[in-house]
């Protein structure tokens, strides 16, 4: 297996979660639970920045929300969500952890950081 790229939004998957996180970022930004979620998508779409900077890694993405990252990660399920995390072997490491979202107020940070904590 192939190193790949573990995004983990801290959402439920699902059209009326959605609209649910669309209306939550809307009303009240500051409580929003998902840091992630805020700064790589809009209110109906993934953000054409980040979409390049993970096609521009060259890694295989996978996206997961809050239960099914659990079902497929059991090890990692009590990690604080939401994370950016490494794949490598089945071994997961985290790149961005939730704590690191607290201090990445917009897109062109957590791509910055991403960056850099994927280099060699």
């Amino acid at each position: 297996m192939s190193r790949r790229l573990v995004i983990v939004y801290n959402a439920n998957a699902g059209i009326l979660a959605g609209v649910m996180d669309s209306v939550h970022k809307i009303v009240s930004p500051s409580t929003y639970p998902c840091q992630l979620c805020a700064v790589t998508y809009g209110l109906t779409s993934m953000r054409r920045e980040w979409r390049a900077f993970l096609d521009e890694t060259g890694l295989e993405t996978i996206f997961h929300h809050r239960p099914d990252f659990r079902a497929a990660f059991p090890h990692a399920a009590d990690w604080p969500l939401p994370l950016v995390a490494a794949e490598d072997g089945g071994q997961l490491t985290q790149l961005v952890t939730a704590a690191d979202f607290t201090a990445i107020p917009d897109l062109p940070t957590l791509i910055r950081v991403v960056r850099a904590r994927l280099a060699p």
